[in-house]
C-alpha cells in the first residue's frame, strides 16, 4: 500500500492542517481501505451482531479475484481530532473518553468494564481510520469521478450524539470538507439504501439546503427519528419483509427522480448491505443479485449524468454480506462503472525517505505555492 500525506499551511488557508487530502498516484485505484478498519479484541467483537471484521474479508475476496492488490489500494488514515472538530462538538468528542458512552454507541456492554485507553485503541481507533478513508474518499471521487470506501457508513453519528454502532459522523464530515476544501462542490446528494433511517446526517444537514437527501429504509425499525425526518427530501418507507422487485423498482424510481430534482455535484452512497434477506436488524428480504443490482442501478444513474459518486458500506449483520459487497464491487467493473479513470486535479509530488510518498498540492488559480505552476 502507498502512504499519502499532505501538507497543508495555514499562511495559504484559514483551515486545519490536515493529511486526509493527499494527492493520491496515478497507479492507485480509488478503493480506501487500511487493515486498521477491522475490529478485534478478546472476541468482544462476537457480542454485537456487526462482523467487524467484514471490510478485510471484502478486500481479501476482491484479492482472490486478481482485481486488486496491495500496491494500488489507497490507505486510510485515522481522522484527527482537528478533523472531528469541523463536525463533531468537543463535548461530544470528550464524553467519548468514557468507555459507558462508547458501550452505548457501540451497543457492546462489556466495552462499559474495559479501561478507556484499550477502548482508543481496540474499538474507537478503527472507527476513526474508517472515518478518515471517507473523508479521503471523497476527495478522490472528485478527482477520479468514483470512489469507494470499502468501510465507513456510520449514518447514526451526528455531530454531538453517537449511536447504532456509530461513534464519528463520516458522511457528514466528507460533505463540510469538500464544501470546504474543494473548489466547485456547492451541492451534495446523500442516498441512503441502509436498512435504517440515517438519522445523523440527516440531523447535521437539517437546516442546510446545499444538501439533498434520499433516504430508503425499513419503517418499523430502528431508530425512527422523526425529527430527522423532517431533512429528508425524498423518503421511501418500506415494510417488513420488501422483496427485490418492489425494492429495485423504488431505488430506480426514485434515484431517477432524485437525481432529475437537483443536480449535485456529489453523490454519496451508502450502500449498507443490512437488507439482505435473514438480516437480525434490516427485516428486508432482498437477495444477494438484488444487492448487486441495486447497486448497479445508483453508480449507472450516477455515471450517466456525470456525477462524481463516493460509496460507503455501512451496515450489513450477515457473514456473507463481505462476498456480496466484493461481487457487486466487481460486477460494477464488468459494467464499465468503476475502473481508470483520468485524474483532475493537478499536484507536485515528491518522493522522499524510500517508499513513502509526500505529495505538496498545488492550487489550481489561487494561491500559487512558490509560482509552481
Amino acid at each position: 500500500m502507498i502512504i499519502c500525506i499532505n501538507v497543508t499551511y495555514s499562511s495559504f488557508h484559514s483551515f486545519h492542517q490536515t493529511e486526509l487530502y493527499a494527492e493520491v498516484p496515478a497507479t492507485c485505484l480509488p478503493i480506501v481501505y487500511s487493515p486498521e478498519y477491522n475490529i478485534t479484541f478478546m472476541g468482544l467483537e462476537k457480542l454485537h451482531p456487526f462482523d467487524a471484521g467484514k471490510w478485510g474479508k471484502v478486500i481479501r475476496f476482491l484479492k482472490e479475484e486478481q482485481f486488486i492488490t496491495d500496491e494500488i489500494i489507497v490507505l486510510a488514515r485515522e481522522a484527527s481530532e482537528a478533523d472531528l472538530l469541523v463536525v463533531h462538538t468537543a463535548r461530544y468528542l470528550n464524553r467519548l473518553k468514557w468507555s459507558l458512552v462508547v458501550a452505548t454507541i457501540t451497543e457492546i456492554p462489556p466495552v462499559l468494564f474495559l479501561p478507556n485507553f484499550l477502548v482508543q485503541r481496540k474499538v474507537l481507533k478503527p472507527l476513526r481510520t474508517q472515518t478518515g478513508g471517507t473523508i479521503m474518499a471523497g476527495k478522490l471521487a472528485m478527482d477520479r469521478g468514483w470512489a469507494i470506501n470499502v468501510g465507513g457508513g456510520f449514518h447514526h453519528c451526528s455531530s454531538d450524539k453517537g449511536g447504532g454502532f456509530c461513534a464519528y459522523a463520516d458522511i457528514t464530515l466528507a460533505i463540510k470538507f469538500l464544501f470546504e476544501r474543494v473548489e466547485g462542490v456547492a451541492r451534495a446528494t446523500i442516498i441512503d439504501l441502509d436498512a435504517h433511517q440515517g438519522n445523523g446526517h440527516e440531523r447535521d444537514f437539517l437546516e442546510d439546503r446545499r444538501v439533498y437527501i434520499m433516504d430508503v429504509y425499513n419503517r418499523h425499525i430502528y431508530p425512527g427519528d422523526g425529527y430527522a425526518k423532517r431533512a429528508i427530501k425524498r423518503k421511501v418507507e418500506l415494510e417488513w419483509g420488501t422483496e427485490d422487485m418492489e425494492y429495485l423498482q423504488k431505488v430506480e424510481l426514485h434515484s431517477e427522480g432524485a437525481l432529475n430534482e437537483i443536480r449535485p455535484d456529489i453523490i454519496i452512497y451508502n450502500a449498507g448491505t443490512d437488507i439482505l434477506d435473514g438480516d437480525p436488524l434490516g427485516g428486508l428480504a432482498i437477495s444477494p443479485q438484488g444487492i448487486i443490482k441495486r447497486d448497479e442501478i445508483i453508480f449507472r444513474a450516477a455515471r450517466r449524468r456525470g456525477i462524481p459518486i463516493l460509496m460507503v458500506t455501512s451496515g450489513g449483520y450477515q457473514k456473507k454480506t463481505a462476498r456480496i459487497i466484493a461481487d457487486s464491487i466487481l460486477n460494477l467493473h464488468r459494467q464499465g462503472l468503476i475502473g481508470e479513470e483520468h485524474r483532475i486535479s493537478k499536484s507536485i509530488q515528491f518522493i522522499l525517505y524510500g517508499k513513502e510518498h509526500f505529495s505538496f498540492c498545488v492550487p489550481q488559480k489561487k494561491d500559487n505555492f512558490m509560482g509552481l505552476e
